[in-house]
């Protein structure tokens, strides 16, 4: 299958990372941005956060700084948003990821998926399409009791080492969430296994976006 990377080639890539809480990205696209970074000489990467209360907060800093440290820039915005409760916050939601749309312009736009169970998820990824229309929106999936994994169209083949990273590096920076029943090594290597099974991915391993528009 012919690769469309929006890294190839490039010499510059400049990302978007959108979460509603601090585990988000890591878990639903970490191993892209770390195959972008090892790919592209200069990755500047704006990393957004919007809650993350407490010992949330500080987990989010230092897991964006462990993760990014090979970006040539690395901006981590910390929201003050109120956990589960983005949808009476949507004015304010808007408000923010509006400025934040004014002052930069992505190349590529990482946030939650419109069909996500989780209300705050949606929240965000409806936000996000109204604050960039024009961008290449990239929507990552995270596994939950749920069960709303939906069938991916886009997927981004990890490199065995790349794909072992993410999970050590999930495991080692949010303790807070390791009581949690699925928050497990074995989760994040089954869907990353699963989703290498679908495109074909050379070590076996794979994370899986949703596009909703791609322009050829």
């Amino acid at each position: 299958m012919l690769p469309l990377n929006p890294a190839a080639g490039r010499t510059r890539l400049d990302l978007l990372c959108l979460g509603a809480h601090s585990d988000d990205i890591e878990i639903g696209c970490s191993g892209a941005v770390l195959r972008w970074l090892a790919e592209v000489p200069e990755v500047h990467i704006t990393w957004v956060v919007l809650s993350a209360p407490g010992e949330r907060a500080d987990e989010a800093r230092r897991s964006a700084k462990a993760l990014l440290k090979g970006a040539a820039s690395a901006e981590v915005v910390i929201g003050d948003f109120s956990d589960a409760h983005f949808p009476s916050e949507t004015a304010r939601l808007k408000a923010f990821l509006a400025d934040l749309g004014r002052r930069i312009t992505p190349d590529v736009v990482l946030t939650h998926r419109l069909e996500d169970r989780h209300q705050d998820h949606r929240t965000v990824a409806e936000l996000t399409w109204q604050a960039w229309r024009d961008h290449l929106v990239l929507e990552y999936e995270i596994p939950k009791y749920e069960g709303d994994l939906g069938q991916p169209n886009v997927y981004v083949p990890l490199p065995a080492d790349i794909a072992k990273r993410k999970v050590r590096h999930l495991m080692k920076h949010f303790g807070s969430q390791r009581s949690k029943g699925w928050f497990t090594e074995a989760t994040f290597q089954g869907l990353m296994a699963l989703r290498g099974i679908e495109c074909r991915a050379p070590s076996g391993q794979a994370e899986a976006l949703h596009a909703r528009k791609v322009v050829l």
